[in-house]
């Protein structure tokens, strides 16, 4: 597996960085906008809260972007954080490919 070394932007950078700041926007607004306790967007701003499918969906409908580009960058941080941890290294490199019997 392939991956850059360098670790992706999270969602709570990305949330800040590039569009709560540049809107003008509270953590409070956003809650309130989003319907979610003020708490939820803190967590998520963060990174202490893992961007699930609900709420990507009313991020983007809040934003006016797609469901894929909340999850996107949730895979991404995911996907980075695994390969870059050594238990779960060992246990993908356990992993053995299935080979068709055709």
């Amino acid at each position: 597996m392939l991956m850059t070394k360098r670790k992706p932007a999270t969602v709570g950078e990305i949330l800040v960085e590039e569009f709560l700041e540049p809107l003008g926007l509270t953590q409070g607004a956003l809650a309130e906008a989003m319907g979610v306790p003020r708490k939820h967007v803190n967590e998520l701003c963060n990174d202490r809260r893992n961007i699930t499918a609900p709420t990507a969906l009313i991020l983007a409908r809040v934003f006016g972007n797609s469901p894929d580009f909340w999850l996107n960058i949730q895979r991404r941080n995911d996907l980075w954080n695994t390969m870059h941890n050594s238990k779960e290294l060992e246990r993908i490199e356990r992993a053995r490919p299935i080979h068709n019997a055709a």
